[in-house]
């Protein structure tokens, strides 16, 4: 099977989950992005792929969330 990747991604002042070259929503916190790109990956697993997340560490001033 493929691989599937996602990463998360700072859009403007919110979060994107980043897969296939796109980012198709945004979020309000660095978790949510996180949770859906988790739950993606759990199908893609499912169907065989190798799966890939990424999530950037915690920028200066930044607390946990992305916020």
């Amino acid at each position: 099977m493929g691989l599937a990747q996602y990463a998360i991604v700072p859009v403007q002042d919110e979060w994107g989950v980043l897969h296939d070259g796109d980012v198709k929503s945004k979020y309000a916190t660095k978790e949510a992005a996180f949770e859906s790109a988790v739950a993606a990956a759990s199908l893609a697993l499912r169907e065989g792929h190798e799966v890939h997340v990424s999530v950037p560490g915690r920028e200066a001033g930044e607390n946990a969330l992305g916020i």
